[in-house]
Formats: C-alpha cells, sequence, structure tokens
C-alpha cells in the first residue's frame, strides 16, 4: 500500500478547500506600501499607504467547490480498486 494518484488528488483537494475558507473568512490581500518623497542629506520623508486586493467571495467558492468535487473523485477512484 504505497501513495498512490488517488491520494494526491485528494490531498490537492483538501487545500483547495482550505484555501477557499482562508478567501472567504479574510476577503482579500492587505499590504502596506511605503514610498520616500524625500531624501535629503539626514533628512528623510516618506509616506505610508495602505493598499489592499479584494478577492471576490465567487474565488473562495469556487475553490471549494472544486476541492470538494476532487476529494469526491478521489475516494470514488480508490473505491473502484
Amino acid at each position: 500500500m504505497g501513495i498512490g494518484p488517488e491520494d494526491h488528488v485528494k490531498l490537492i483537494g483538501t487545500l483547495l478547500i482550505v484555501l477557499g475558507v482562508v478567501v472567504l473568512a479574510i476577503g482579500g490581500i492587505r499590504y502596506t506600501d511605503r514610498d520616500t518623497v524625500l531624501d535629503a542629506g539626514p533628512v528623510e520623508i516618506t509616506t505610508t499607504k495602505n493598499r489592499s486586493i479584494p478577492l471576490s467571495p465567487i474565488v473562495g467558492f469556487g475553490a471549494i467547490a472544486g476541492g470538494v468535487a476532487l476529494v469526491v473523485a478521489g475516494a470514488r477512484t480508490r473505491s473502484r480498486l
């Protein structure tokens, strides 16, 4: 009993489900952008901007649906053997 292709399919499916739940929980990617406005010798002025990349809930639901489909397909493949 080794690790077969159906186990890889189920693992990828599980990872997609987790990714989909994370996308739905977070709703997007947030990051801070720092930019130097003035750099004159010992004086340095910077600006900080909070930015975000919104992720549609459709992406999360799609990842969950794809993950469930892969897990089910991996389980059916194993039961036919």
